[in-house]
């Protein structure tokens, strides 16, 4: 089973990003669940979303409390220690960023992208989510990047869609494909 955490703001897309990330992973024959969980609901408040992806049937339906990986689509929540609580070891980092990682005071298998500013060169809004599932499944290549983009042909039509598909191909470039790969996700006991 691999957990993913997905930490932003609201209006980031952070809801958007799990399932996008939930049904891309089923739209290649896998089983997942994607979930939000909020606080205060308002624009800006911290927002939390998890996916569980899996080649078989599993029943957990708890919030992510030891993820695989997590995607931190707002640098400033890196404060807050809840965001890395639980990271299992060998774990990745995916942040929304124009600064490198080790300026972040990290290094290891953490990946900066700077998905905001990409987002509105492409699609015109600072919605990361896009930028960094792109990024995320070109290091990990757990699901391929174009299996990303039949998933948003399901969500989107017409402008929209070209722009984002536009925004996947272009991060598609950008990333090391693969950095990845070699992690390998504990299973998760239980499910």
């Amino acid at each position: 089973m691999i957990e993913v955490r997905i930490h932003g703001r609201g209006g980031q897309g952070n809801v958007a990003a799990s399932y996008l990330l939930a049904g891309t992973a089923i739209g290649q024959g896998w089983h997942a669940l994607a979930f939000p969980t909020f606080g205060a609901e308002r624009r800006g408040a911290p927002v939390a979303a998890f996916v569980r992806m899996e080649q078989r049937p599993f029943r957990r339906r708890d919030q992510v409390k030891q993820p695989d990986y997590l995607i931190v689509q707002d640098e400033t929540l890196l404060h807050d220690p809840a965001t890395l609580a639980g990271l299992k070891p060998g774990g990745g980092i995916l942040v929304n960023s124009r600064r490198p990682a080790t300026e972040l005071g990290f290094e290891g298998r953490v990946h900066t992208l700077p998905a905001t500013s990409l987002a509105e060169n492409y699609i015109g809004r600072p919605v990361p989510n896009t930028a960094l599932l792109a990024a995320f499944l070109g290091l990990t290549t757990l699901l391929p990047i174009e299996a990303l983009s039949n998933e948003l042909a399901r969500r989107f039509k017409g402008e929209v869609l070209a722009k984002n598909r536009a925004l996947v191909a272009a991060v598609a470039q950008m990333i090391e494909t693969g950095a990845w790969k070699e992690m390998e996700a504990p299973h998760a006991i239980g499910t």
